[in-house]
């Protein structure tokens, strides 16, 4: 049924094509100024202005700092819900975070278990300057994609929610994926991590964290 319908559209779209040819020729050439006029011309700068601004981009500044405080071995208690009204599995879990590359980035090796087996995962954390957002990265030995994360931080609230998409292994679609966290105090970190039902595709939170500095 709906091969036909597409089939009956094309021909009524050919059929308006022969009939308006010149009409449709002169909104073309108008739609490609328009999308000419869109698109965001080069700035040119001068050698000294793109050296300051390099310079700008590669120093590490605040949130750099702010990353770094969180450098150091922690513990965490971990639930994961593998759906909506499943109880949760508690585990516990464990992490090493290093700024690297002259404090630009922060490193993190994560060690745990999940369901009966070892778990090992690794994140990278930046702060792009240019961009002015937090960049994260994440990959594991549960899969062999590569997650990334986009997100700002709040001062009120001292949280950064990240914002990505990966492919779902489940049915190989795209899907949307969040992350909140959370700076509690210079020892105490909380993340929630959310993405989609697998019967509903609805975003619901599928896995939260709390972690402590280690003594």
């Amino acid at each position: 049924m709906k091969r036909i319908i597409i089939a009956c559209h094309a021909a009524l779209l050919l059929a308006a094509c022969n009939n308006d040819k010149a009409t449709d020729e002169t909104k073309l050439a108008s739609s490609t100024d328009e999308q000419a006029k869109d698109k965001t011309e080069w700035m040119a700068v001068d050698s000294a202005t793109a050296e300051k601004n390099w310079m700008a981009y590669m120093t590490p500044g605040e949130p750099h700092k702010m990353l770094a405080k969180m450098d150091g071995e922690w513990t965490g208690d971990i639930k994961m819900w593998m759906s909506p009204d499943a109880p949760p599995t508690i585990s516990a879990g464990s992490a090493t975070f290093k700024t690297i590359m002259g404090g630009r980035y922060q490193e993190g090796i994560h060690k745990g278990n999940m369901m009966g087996q070892a778990f090992e995962g690794r994140s990278t954390t930046a702060y792009d300057n240019a961009k002015k957002v937090f960049i994260s990265s994440w990959i594991d030995n549960m899969g062999t994609g590569l997650m990334t994360m986009e997100g700002t931080w709040d001062e009120a609230t001292k949280t950064i929610t990240y914002k990505g998409k990966m492919v779902c292994p489940a049915n190989g679609q795209e899907c949307e994926m969040r992350e909140v966290y959370k700076i509690i105090d210079d020892n105490t970190q909380y993340m929630e991590m959310y993405g989609p039902d697998m019967k509903t595709g609805k975003e619901y939170k599928n896995m939260e964290m709390t972690m402590k500095r280690k003594k």
